[in-house]
This record gives C-alpha cells, structure tokens and sequence, in this order.
C-alpha cells in the first residue's frame, strides 16, 4: 500500500482512506477499490452510490464523495496524473498537508516531514516532555523541528517517519502508553518529568445515542437497499433506521435533513422514496 509497486493513485486513495481510521480495517476496502478503480479516471466516472456503498465501514461516508472530488480534479487539470508537489496536493479536494506529505515521503522518496497525530505525539513526549501537543495541528516551528530531526537521505528519512508512526501506535499511544518497558524512556522528557498530564486531555468521544450514530444507520440501510438493487426505502423506513436508545425525540427528523442538506441522501419527489446519491 505504500512500496514502490503501488501507484500515486493508489497511495494517495490508501492516506485519505486511513484518515482516522485503522490500517487493518482499510486495507481489504483499498484493495477491491484498486480492482474496480484503479486510475482517478476510473473512479471519477462511478456513481456516487456505488462508491458510498464500496466505503463501507471506514466511517465519514462524505470522505467518499471528496475523493470521487479529487479524481474528477485530477482527471480536469492534471491529465488524469496526481500531481506530485505540496502545493499541487493540497488544492486537491480532501487532501490537506498530512496526506500530501505522505504521498510524497512514503512512495517517492522525497525528504519531507509526515507529521501525523502519533508522531506528533512521540516528539513533545521525547523533546518537550508534555503529554501531547498543545496545537490541534502542527505549527510552523513543530514542523522545522521534525525536519531538522530527519536524516538527509529521503528514503531513510520516510523510514524513520514510518517507525515514529508505529512506534505511536503500538508503544506511545494516546492514553495507555507502554512506559514501562518502552526501549527510549532513559532518554524521554516526560519521562524524566514524571509524566505530567496535561489539563486538558483528549477524551474517547462517546458514540452510543449520537447524531453520529443515527447518521451511521441511516447510510447503512440505503447502502444494503441500494446493494439489494431496491429503489431506496420510504422516508418512514429511513426515520425509523436513526431511532436510538438514548437518543431524543427529534433526533431521526435532524439528522436526516442533515444528510439531506450535505447531499448525502436523495429524497425522489416522484417516487417518495429515499436513496443514496446518483
């Protein structure tokens, strides 16, 4: 997914599709959207309900949409071609500074700091000795830090980004780092201050009950009603999927103008039925 016999596209599908969302739980989806979309021609040409439906799981369903976005601006002005420069990238719909650093470090080399939430995290953990970074997203200077820190060679410098990354994932996490048996603790800021925490610390956003929840089984019923090859559900049917335990009254009619709203969900006035977008 990020080795020399992957193609710009589909490095660049494998980061926006990884976005908040676990590795293991990308790789199959990124694997049959290769199959059926392999070049940002293919995928800008399908329909925006077989692509919300072939997301899947991977949650954020409107993620589909920027990237179904991002091969129709890649097919308009860059000949089909993802471009390979940051400021190119980053006029891509969906595609900010992390992804586009990724592309560029991870398949072609070039020696370009990838500052994602777990590298991030290492470093103030290491060099600052705070808990986490005090900026929602990396500041100028956080950003030349971790150039400086890099090796000059670009390939070996994509390395160690992809080390820092793991070594979040697996070793330095968010709220249960493994401390104790962590190789670079003699060597770690907050370690040596006594892992101080810091006031306002991130907190698992409950999901039970929620908007985001109601949102989630609406979208799952018209992907398996647009799967089954069903013309969409009533709007009865649609409401009903959002009704939660713990969720309010108005809960289902709001989300569903939400979706509505965003372009999301289709309602048919000639057919009072409610589908997945064409």
């Amino acid at each position: 997914m990020r080795g020399d016999d992957v193609s710009d596209w589909g490095t660049l599908v494998f980061e926006i599709m990884s976005q908040q969302t676990p590795v293991a739980r990308v790789q199959p989806i990124w694997l049959e959207w290769m199959e059926r979309w392999p070049t940002p021609g293919d995928l800008a040409e399908a329909s925006s309900a077989d692509i919300i439906v072939a997301w899947a799981n991977l949650g954020y369903p409107s993620r589909a949409l920027r990237l179904k976005n991002c091969a129709g601006t890649i097919v308009e002005k860059h000949d089909g071609q993802v471009p390979l420069t940051m400021k190119e990238l980053t006029l891509l719909p969906g595609v900010g500074t992390y992804t586009a650093s990724a592309l560029l470090a991870f398949r072609h080399g070039i020696r370009i700091p990838v500052l994602d939430t777990n590298v991030r995290r290492v470093l103030v953990r290491f060099l600052d000795g705070r808990e986490f970074p005090p900026h929602s997203t990396p500041s100028k200077a956080e950003t030349q830090r971790a150039d400086a820190l890099l090796p000059t060679d670009g390939r070996l410098a994509a390395d160690v980004s992809l080390s820092l990354m793991e070594f979040g994932a697996l070793v330095c996490t968010q709220l249960s780092p493994d401390c104790n048996t962590c190789i670079m603790r003699t060597h770690c800021a907050w370690a040596h201050a006594g892992f101080p925490k810091d006031e306002k610390r991130p907190t698992p956003q409950p999901y039970a009950g929620t908007d985001r929840q109601a949102r989630g089984r609406i979208m799952k019923a018209l992907r398996s009603a647009h799967f089954e090859g069903t013309e969409g559900l009533t709007k009865r049917r649609v409401l009903d999927a959002a009704r939660l335990d713990g969720g309010d009254r108005y809960q289902p009619a709001r989300v569903y103008r939400a979706l509505l709203k965003e372009g999301m969900i289709i309602y048919n006035e000639d057919t009072k039925r409610v589908t997945l977008p064409r």
